[in-house]
Parts: C-alpha cells; sequence; structure tokens
C-alpha cells in the first residue's frame, strides 16, 4: 500500500464539549481536579510501594503497576481535554490522534490484565495460603506483570496499525473528547467489517475474559472464606480484597456500560459524560480506595510523614 493511500486526513476535530459551552470552565475545573487527584493518589502510591519495606509484597508489586498504568492512562486524555475544554481550536493532528489511541489501548488493556493477575494473587493468598510464597514468588510476580505489559503493547500495535493504515478521506469530525476506536473506525472511508471484528474479539479475549477469570476467583475465594472458623479471620480475608473488588466493579462498571451505550448513534452524542467516569473519575477513585481501605498503606504514609518530620527537625535544629 502507498503511502498517500493511508490517509488524506492531516487533523480530527475532536468536537468533545463543544455544544455545553455554558459548562466548559466547571468541566474544566472537574476535569483539572480529577486529574491531579489521580496523579498524587497514584504517585503517593509508587513512592510508598517503593520506599517502604512493608509493602514489599506480591500484592503491593501489582499494585505499583496498576498505579503506574494508570498515570498513564489519564494522562494519554486529560491533558488535551483540559487545553480543548478552554480553546476554541479542537483539532488533534492525524498523528497525535494515532497516539493517543495507542496510549489509551495500551494502559487501558493493561490494566485489565493487571486487575486479573491482583485477583489471581488474592485468591492464592486465601484459598492457598501454604503455598503462597512459593507460587507467588518475585521471579513469577514479575511474569506476570510483564505478560500483562506485553498483552497491553501487543493490542495496541495490533490496532493502531490496522486502523490508522486505513483511507481517511471524509470527515473529520468526532462527537467525543478522545480518539477511541469507533468513533475513529467510523471516519474511515472504507468497509471497517473486518476491523469491527476484530475490535470485538479483542474485547472478548483481553476485557471480558480477564473480567470471567476474576469473577471466577472470588467465587473461589468467598466459598473459601465462608468456610474458616473463626470472624476474625474472615474479617481479615474480606478486607484484604474489598478494595481490590470495589475498584474492578467501578473499572469495568462504568466501561461497560458505556461501550454498550456506543453501539448506537444515539450514544455517540450522549455517552460523553459516561466516558468521563471511566477516563478521568475512576483512575482519581482508585488510589483513595487502596488508601482509605488499606492499613498498612495508611501505617506506611504515617511513617513516612513521621519520618520526614523528624528529618525536618534534625536539619532545623
Amino acid at each position: 500500500m502507498k503511502k498517500e493511500n493511508w490517509t488524506c486526513l492531516i487533523e480530527i476535530v475532536l468536537l468533545g464539549f463543544s455544544d455545553f459551552q455554558s459548562m466548559r470552565e466547571l468541566l474544566f475545573c472537574l476535569v483539572l481536579i480529577f486529574y491531579l487527584m489521580s496523579l498524587m493518589g497514584n504517585s503517593l502510591i509508587l513512592i510508598l510501594t517503593i520506599f517502604s519495606p512493608t509493602l514489599h509484597t506480591p500484592m503491593y508489586f501489582f499494585l505499583w503497576n496498576l498505579s503506574f498504568a494508570e498515570i498513564g492512562y489519564t494522562s494519554s486524555i486529560s491533558p488535551k481535554m483540559l487545553v480543548n475544554l478552554l480553546s476554541e481550536n479542537q483539532n488533534i493532528s492525524f498523528w497525535g490522534c494515532e497516539c493517543q489511541m495507542s496510549f489509551f489501548i495500551l494502559f487501558g488493556i493493561t490494566e485489565c490484565c493487571l486487575l486479573c493477575v491482583m485477583a489471581y494473587d488474592r485468591y492464592i493468598a486465601i484459598c492457598q495460603p501454604l503455598q503462597y510464597p512459593s507460587i507467588m514468588n518475585l521471579r513469577e510476580c514479575t511474569k506476570l506483570a510483564a505478560a500483562s505489559w506485553a498483552i497491553g503493547i501487543s493490542v495496541c500495535v495490533g490496532q493502531s496499525i490496522s486502523i490508522f493504515t486505513l483511507p481517511f478521506s471524509g470527515s473529520n469530525r468526532i462527537s467525543h473528547f478522545i480518539c477511541d476506536l469507533m468513533p475513529v473506525l467510523r471516519l474511515a472511508s472504507t468497509n471497517t467489517y473486518k476491523n469491527e471484528v476484530a475490535i470485538a474479539t479483542v474485547t472478548v479475549l483481553v476485557i471480558l475474559v480477564p473480567l470471567l477469570l476474576i469473577l471466577f476467583s472470588y467465587i473461589l475465594i468467598i466459598s473459601t472464606i465462608f468456610t474458616m472458623p473463626l470472624a476474625k479471620n474472615r474479617h481479615k480475608a474480606f478486607s484484604t480484597c474489598s478494595s481490590h473488588l470495589t475498584v474492578v466493579c467501578i473499572f469495568y462498571g462504568t466501561g461497560i456500560i458505556t461501550y454498550i451505550r456506543l453501539n448506537s448513534e444515539y450514544s455517540m452524542d450522549n455517552s460523553r459524560f459516561l466516558s468521563l467516569l471511566y477516563t478521568v473519575v475512576t483512575p482519581s477513585l482508585n488510589p483513595i480506595i487502596y488508601s482509605l481501605r488499606n492499613k498498612e498503606i495508611k501505617a506506611a504514609f504515617k511513617k513516612s510523614i513521621k519520618s520526614i518530620a523528624r528529618k525536618q527537625i534534625l536539619f532545623m535544629g
């Protein structure tokens, strides 16, 4: 295929919330707040899991990877959205659109896989506690995390190449605030049936399959917890899973509802506010959920604050 047949588009117009002129300042403030919350919250988890020896466990190793993915996930969307909310120019270069979609897919798919891996970690910890140290050793944890990133990269490269090598010579306007898969695909000036099948296949393999594995893991976990004789042990087991399960429900719940609605033309114009949930709000809530419901993270944070305060006093003294 010759390069001139790839695309005739130089820029793409992200209409975003341009039809909500009176709300654009409010949306800018909200998106900025949630974006900063996501950056600060996930960065705090990254720092604590690195410098706190008590958090050098498989669960927090995967949480570190999840926080890193969420920073990339929201950073691939929020900065451009903030600029567009304050500017009359809603354009994004074709290359910029490709980059945004690629990183969006990479971090989103990786997060799906990491959530599945974290469910497996909890399953081994609760259902096979005696084998946990040998099964979830550093080598195996690294393999699982690397596999999650490898799947994200593979899907990212495959989908980006298959979509952005299509001919684009018609409309360049997207009724969305991000270069998402289906909105961009609908700009192509050719039959996109094979691409839609590929997207559906990927959705089943790397999104729905991990979700089913997570659900299966929690069925086994809950059944094991109910067989524990002591209420104290049951409560401890539930508490180690509650944060992860809450994040899974929010992440998958908002994503599934949004993408089901995107199947109709009506939803293409009216699901933008729903899309804000899984692209902006959810990444800011996850570190809060893990922090507020996790005694080890709170203890590590308090210890770090005391250590910093002690050093500051010694320095000033």
